[in-house]
């Protein structure tokens, strides 16, 4: 072969070029681990971590609201008005709603995991997955689009209220304030109905993962040295299952802060930072403040996982 008299004569002996750089990755693993990780980086730095810092670099700027223009002109402005009392009631709205659907999530999920980690038969775990799994197959804006139809007045669920005899409960929660409404369409329990439950899938299946490595005779023996269920449960099982709930709730938490259709959709008048975002980027052309109100969703994740990885909660991930 006339390719051969190019190469090495270790490189002809072995086979060509192939054997030749199958050698030299094995002998110098530095190299084949920086082609590996090389793509991803790359990815993570330009791709990622470029779309953060523009973003930051937007924030800054200055948007001249005679001109309806961006200018480039450094300023703190958008960050200072974050803190007026019409931008402030917007972020604490959207969190208030994240931390209640995230609690939610796990008030519902956990039991559910639980179930499937400890008592259910293979045949049920396959069912509770499929039925777990089954509404993230569906689109996102029919499930929202849904759940306006059964939370009308005249939708399903006023009918099996009825039915039960519980339509004076629901006015009575309905006329709680903050959480009430007119009906359930209007109102931040319907709202905080349907967050939770698209959201759901996101909390069960990391609860279950780590339920499932909690060792059963870790329970048992804790029944065997007369701890109460509720004992167990806050010494033994909750401690080790609490990075499946932090890994949860980080998804359900930052998917309820960037979110911006059901809050258009569902729930009393009111915007939230994800339909701020897109009144002022889409509308008025405000993309400077746009963005500051971006970063408020990353402050508030960054501080969450900080917290998080000091209560341990990543040590067992």
């Amino acid at each position: 072969m006339p390719e051969a008299h190019t190469l090495p004569p270790l490189v002809a002996a072995n086979g060509g070029l192939r054997r030749w750089l199958s050698n030299l990755l094995y002998q110098r693993r530095n190299l084949m681990l920086l082609l590996m990780l090389t793509p991803p980086l790359l990815w993570f730095g330009v791709v990622y971590m470029g779309s953060l810092l523009t973003l930051l670099a937007q924030s800054l700027l200055t948007f001249d609201e005679m001109s309806m223009s961006v200018v480039m002109e450094p300023t703190l402005q958008n960050f200072q008005s974050l803190a007026v009392p019409a931008n402030l009631d917007i972020v604490l709205r959207t969190l208030g709603m994240a931390i209640a659907v995230t609690l939610g999530a796990i008030v519902i999920g956990f039991p559910m995991a639980y179930y499937m980690a400890h008592f259910a038969r293979p045949w049920e775990k396959g069912f509770f997955f499929v039925g777990v799994m089954l509404p993230m197959w569906a689109s996102y804006i029919v499930k929202a689009y849904a759940w306006t139809v059964l939370l009308t007045q005249g939708g399903v669920i006023y009918w099996v209220l009825n039915r039960l005899g519980l339509q004076g409960a629901l006015e009575f929660v309905l006329r709680i304030p903050i959480i009430g409404g007119d009906t359930l369409a209007t109102s931040n329990l319907g709202r905080f109905l349907v967050f939770t439950y698209i959201w759901l899938p996101f909390m069960i299946l990391p609860i279950q993962a780590s339920i499932e490595r909690v060792p059963a005779n870790l329970l048992l023996a804790s029944a065997d040295l007369g701890a109460h269920p509720w004992q167990t449960f806050r010494t033994v099982l909750w401690p080790l299952a609490f990075p499946g709930v932090v890994a949860g709730s980080i998804f359900t938490f930052s998917l309820t802060l960037g979110d911006y259709i059901i809050p258009q959709l569902v729930g009393p008048s009111g915007l939230y930072i994800g339909g701020m975002v897109y009144t002022l980027q889409g509308t008025i052309g405000n993309i400077p403040l746009a963005a500051a109100f971006t970063c408020v969703p990353i402050v508030l994740i960054t501080i969450y996982l900080a917290m998080a990885r000091r209560l341990g909660a990543f040590n067992a991930l």
